[in-house]
C-alpha cells in the first residue's frame, strides 16, 4: 500500500516538473534566437540612400547590395538623379537628408562637412577595420572640417584612375617599341619615336563651353610628380598660390612635352582645338599619326568601333617623375557619407567599407574599388583589371584637384586660361596672375 502511493506521488511531482519544463521551452527558444541572429535588431529597417547613379548605374548598384539586404534584412532605398547636386543641398539645408549620400565630387561634402550636417565616422564605425581596408590617402581624402574640428566624414566606393597611357598596342609592339616602367624610360620612348619620324603624343583639350578641363588634369599629373602631397593639398584648398615655385614647376614640366618640336600631333596651337574625344583617334590610323594618349579609362568610348582591348589597345601607369614622391595615382571617385545614426545606417556603413560591397558590380564590370580587400580575380574586363591594379600599386592618390576647387577656378578660369596659354595667347605669368585673381575671398 505504501508503494502505491509513493508511486502516486511520484508521479504527481514528475507531472507537474514536465508541466513547468514546458512553459518554459518557449522563452528558451525565444532567448536562443535573439543570440543567434545578430540582425534581429535591424530585419525590416530601412535605409534611405540618394546619389547621381541612375539607369544602367543603378541597376548594377541595387544587385551588389542585394546580398547584404537578404542577410540582414535592411532594405536600402537608394534614389538615383541627374540633378543630384541640386537635389541633395535642398533636402540636406531643409533638414531632410537621406541616411546615406553618395557625392560623386568630396568638394560638396566638404562644404556640408564645414556647416557641421555630417556625422563622424569615427564616433559611429569600427575604425580599425575601415583603416585596414584603405591606404592612407583614401583616408586623408576622407579627412574634412567641421565647426568642431576635422572628422572621416565619408567612405570611397566606386573609384577610377586617371593616370593612364593609352597606345595603339598592335602596331607599338610591331614597331618593336617597350612600355615604360620609368621617367627616364618614358623619355627614352619620345626620343625614340621621333627619331624613327613620327610623333609621340596625341593630346586634345577642345571641349565646348569646357574647353580646357584635360589640361588641368596633367597639372595635377605633374602636381603630384614634382612635389609633395601636402603642396597639392594646399594648392586645391587654395593655400598655394597658382604662381608659386611649386606649381609653376608642374606646368613647366607639362611644356616640356606639349611645347617640345615634334612632341605633339597638331603642334601646341593643335592641342587647344582639337577635341579631347578626337585626339586618341589618329593613334588607329594607318600608318599612326601619333604613339600615345594620356587619359582616364573612360576615354576608350571615343575609341574606333570594335577595337579590342589588350589586343588593339592598352595602356600603361604615367611614371612618377621624382623617386621622392612615389607612384601617385590621380583618381576621381564617389564618397559616401552618413547624415543619420541609427543601427541599421552603421551597419550599412560598415558594409561599404568593404570589397564585399561592390564585388557584383565589379564582377558586372564598370567598377574599380578602393578597397584592400578586393581581388583582382573578380574583374572580368581586362581594362577594369588594369586600372585596378594600377590604383592597388599606387603609393598614394589624390581627387582631381579642379573638382575640389571653388567652381569659378576648378571648372572656370583654371580651364580658360590653361587654355589661353597652351594656345600661346598668353604667357605663363599671365594665365596664373588671372587664376589667382579669381578665387573667390
Amino acid at each position: 500500500m505504501k508503494n502505491w502511493k509513493l508511486t502516486v506521488l511520484l508521479l504527481v511531482v514528475l507531472s507537474i516538473f514536465v508541466s513547468c519544463a514546458k512553459k518554459e521551452e518557449p522563452k528558451m527558444e525565444e532567448e536562443t534566437k535573439s543570440v543567434v541572429d545578430p540582425y534581429a535588431e535591424v530585419r525590416g529597417k530601412i535605409v534611405t540612400m540618394s546619389g547621381p547613379f541612375v539607369d544602367n548605374d543603378a541597376i548594377k548598384f541595387e544587385q551588389s547590395v542585394k546580398a547584404f539586404e537578404d542577410e540582414t534584412g535592411i532594405d536600402i532605398q537608394y534614389e538615383g538623379t541627374k540633378e543630384f547636386e541640386a537635389s541633395i543641398a535642398i533636402r540636406i539645408e531643409g533638414g531632410n537628408p537621406p541616411d546615406i549620400v553618395d557625392f560623386p565630387q568630396p568638394g560638396l561634402l566638404s562644404t556640408f562637412a564645414k556647416k557641421g550636417y555630417v556625422i563622424d565616422l569615427n564616433t559611429t564605425l569600427d575604425m580599425a577595420k575601415v583603416k585596414s581596408n584603405y591606404i592612407q590617402s583614401w583616408l586623408d581624402m576622407a579627412t574634412m572640417e567641421t565647426p568642431d574640428g576635422p572628422i572621416i566624414a565619408g567612405l570611397w566606393s566606386r573609384v577610377n584612375g586617371k593616370s593612364l597611357v593609352w597606345y595603339n598596342k598592335k602596331d607599338f609592339d610591331a614597331a618593336g617599341y617597350k612600355v615604360p616602367v620609368t621617367w627616364d624610360e618614358l623619355v627614352e620612348l619620345q626620343n625614340m619615336i621621333i627619331a624613327d619620324g613620327d610623333t609621340p603624343w596625341a593630346i586634345g583639350i577642345e571641349s565646348g563651353a569646357a574647353t580646357g578641363w584635360a589640361a588641368t588634369d596633367w597639372v595635377e599629373e605633374f602636381m603630384l610628380r614634382t612635389t609633395s602631397l601636402e603642396n597639392y593639398d594646399k594648392w586645391v584648398a587654395g593655400e598655394l598660390k597658382f604662381n608659386s615655385p611649386e606649381v609653376r614647376g608642374a606646368i613647366e614640366a607639362m611644356a616640356e612635352i606639349w611645347f617640345a618640336d615634334g612632341m605633339v600631333y597638331g603642334g601646341r596651337k593643335g592641342i587647344a582645338t582639337t577635341g579631347f574625344g578626337d585626339a586618341p583617334k589618329v593613334m588607329f590610323e594607318a600608318p599612326p599619326k601619333a604613339w600615345l594618349h594620356k587619359q582616364g579609362n573612360f576615354i576608350t568610348t571615343f575609341f574606333p568601333d570594335n577595337l579590342v582591348a589588350a589586343e588593339d589597345y592598352d595602356f600603361f601607369y604615367l611614371p612618377g617623375k621624382d623617386p621622392a614622391y612615389g607612384k601617385p595615382v590621380l583618381v576621381a571617385g564617389d564618397i559616401y557619407a552618413m547624415f543619420d545614426d541609427r543601427p541599421e545606417v552603421r551597419m550599412t556603413m560598415q558594409f561599404f567599407a568593404t570589397g564585399a560591397s561592390v564585388e557584383g558590380w565589379v564582377r558586372a564590370g564598370g567598377m574599380i574599388s578602393p578597397h584592400k580587400d578586393s581581388s583582382l580575380d573578380w574583374y572580368s574586363n581586362v581594362v577594369d583589371r588594369k586600372v585596378a591594379e594600377v590604383i592597388q600599386n599606387a603609393t598614394s592618390v589624390r581627387f582631381d584637384g579642379s573638382d575640389l576647387m571653388p567652381g569659378a577656378v576648378g571648372a572656370g578660369s583654371f580651364w580658360t586660361n590653361m587654355t589661353g596659354y597652351v594656345a600661346g595667347s598668353m604667357t605663363l605669368d599671365e594665365a596664373l596672375n588671372a587664376i589667382d585673381a579669381s578665387w573667390p575671398e
